[in-house]
C-alpha cells in the first residue's frame, strides 16, 4: 500500500504538470470505483480546473475550481500514471483524467477510491487523522505527550493513523529500525526523542 512519502511523491510529481490546466475528458472503466453515477461524475468532473493538489495522510486532495475535492486513496494496489496517447499503463485503468494530450491514469483502484466531494465533507472524512509526522508544527513535546499514555509495542502505535498520520507498515518498521533497535517495547523519553527524530528522515 502507498503510504505518506509515495503519496506526497505523486503530489509533488503532478502539481506543476496538471495544476491549472482544464480536465477535458474523464473516463471511468469501474463504476465502483467513484461515488456517484458515471454521467454524474463525467459532468461535474469534465470541464473543471485542478486549482491545488494537496495530501492528507494517504489521501491525495485535487482541488477543483468549483470549490469541489477529489478524494483518492490508492489503498492496497492502485497507483497513479501521468502518460498521453503513446505512453500508459498495461493494466486496466479505473478512471482517466484527461488534460488535452495527457491524460492522468488511476490504476488498480480495486480497493482504492476516487471520490467527488465538498470540501466540507472531506475535512469531515478525515477528522479522525492524527497529525502529520512532516509537519512543522508537530513537535516533540506533541509527540510525547501522545506517547504518554499509550501502551503496546511502537509499531502497532506507528501505525494507527488516529494517532500519527500516514505511516503504514513498511515506513514504521524502517522507523523503528533507524531508531529502537531489536526492542518493540515503548521506552523513555530518549527512546521517544530518536522516534520522533527519524521520521522525517524515513518518511522523506
Amino acid at each position: 500500500m502507498a503510504e505518506l512519502p509515495e503519496i506526497e511523491r505523486y503530489r509533488l510529481v503532478l502539481s506543476p504538470h496538471i495544476t491549472g490546466r482544464e480536465i477535458t475528458g474523464v473516463e471511468v472503466n469501474r463504476a465502483k470505483s467513484i461515488n456517484m453515477p458515471v454521467p454524474e461524475f463525467i459532468a461535474q468532473v469534465q470541464g473543471e480546473r485542478i486549482s491545488e493538489i494537496d495530501r492528507r495522510a494517504k489521501h491525495l486532495i485535487f482541488r477543483l475550481r468549483s470549490g469541489e475535492e477529489l478524494l483518492l486513496h490508492l489503498m492496497i494496489g492502485g497507483w497513479i500514471f501521468l502518460g498521453d496517447y503513446g505512453a500508459h499503463p498495461v493494466p486496466q485503468k479505473q478512471v482517466i483524467l484527461s488534460f488535452g494530450e495527457r491524460k492522468l491514469y488511476f490504476v488498480g483502484l480495486r480497493l482504492g477510491y476516487l471520490h467527488l466531494l465538498s470540501a466540507e465533507k472531506i475535512l469531515e472524512k478525515l477528522a479522525g487523522l492524527g497529525p502529520e509526522p512532516l509537519d512543522p508544527a508537530f513537535r516533540f513535546e506533541d509527540f510525547q505527550g501522545r506517547m504518554r499514555d499509550r501502551r503496546g509495542s511502537l509499531k502497532s502505535i506507528l501505525v494507527d493513523p488516529k494517532f500519527i498520520a500516514g505511516i503504514g507498515s513498511c515506513y514504521s518498521d524502517e522507523v523503528f529500525k533507524q531508531s529502537c533497535g531489536p526492542s518493540n517495547l515503548l521506552a523513555n523519553s530518549q527512546r521517544n526523542r530518536l522516534v520522533f527524530c527519524s521520521m522525517p528522515l524515513d518518511l522523506f
